[in-house]
């Protein structure tokens, strides 16, 4: 890697932990629409992004450890981790270019849901709920590393307060990404490669949770959502067209 393409590396890895920090979600969403431009295939993008997330989710998911309830968690999390583990098969089978594209649509649908439909929809902890939101999650987990937005959905219609929230979504995380890396891993995506980026990339990531930290209270999230969704809409039709 050249060092420009290092430097580019820390400054989105930093922004996508910052955008973590203070909206509770969004880390691989960001992210991935550089990483697959900067890695030599779309599943070693995957591998990467996965393996920073799981430092982005860990402090977080142990303080707020006392807010989980379980029951709400575990049939979305086992759907997710055995739809997901089908999905990164896939993705080391299929070309790269096509994977880049259908990002894209991924990207601007995303976008165009939390800009207009987010809060909406409101979903209880079923045993089918959880099932389908927990295959969309691995599907969109599995092969673009995006298995958030389905699962965001889930847990805001069920939590019952700020606390549970951030405790599901930072155990969903964790333990998804964890699961991933592993999945991938055994894939063969976690390559030399994805492992030196890491090591350059990490620092970003703790520096993006501290400076969202220190802003938290101060930064109306809503503002920085809007900012991001509009943001990844330009970067799908930019994947759409390349």
């Amino acid at each position: 890697m050249t060092v420009w393409a290092i430097i580019f590396l820390f400054l989105i890895v930093t922004a996508a932990s910052f955008t973590q920090r203070v909206t509770g979600f969004g880390f691989g969403i960001v992210v991935m629409t550089v990483l697959p431009y900067l890695l030599p295939s779309f599943g070693e993008a995957t591998a990467l992004s996965g393996l920073l997330a799981i430092f982005t989710s860990l402090i977080p998911a142990i303080r707020m450890r006392r807010f989980l309830p379980w029951h709400k968690l575990w049939v979305i999390l086992l759907t997710f981790l055995v739809i997901s583990w089908g999905a990164v098969q896939l993705v080391a089978q299929v070309d790269s270019r096509l994977l880049k594209h259908i990002l894209g649509g991924v990207l601007i649908a995303v976008s165009l849901y939390f800009m207009f439909l987010n809060g909406r929809i409101r979903l209880r902890p079923t045993v089918p709920v959880q099932l389908g939101m927990g295959s969309l999650s691995g599907l969109m987990g599995g092969l673009f590393a995006m298995q958030g937005p389905p699962a965001v959905i889930y847990f805001l219609g069920c939590s019952d307060g700020k606390g549970e929230y951030l405790a599901l979504t930072q155990w969903y995380f964790l333990i998804g990404n964890a699961a991933m890396s592993l999945f991938r891993a055994g894939s063969g995506l976690v390559t030399p490669v994805v492992l030196q980026m890491w090591a350059f990339a990490l620092p970003g990531v703790f520096l993006g949770l501290w400076l969202g930290a220190r802003v938290y209270a101060r930064l109306h999230a809503d503002v920085l959502r809007k900012v991001v969704y509009a943001f990844l809409a330009v970067a799908g039709l930019a994947a759409l067209l390349a």
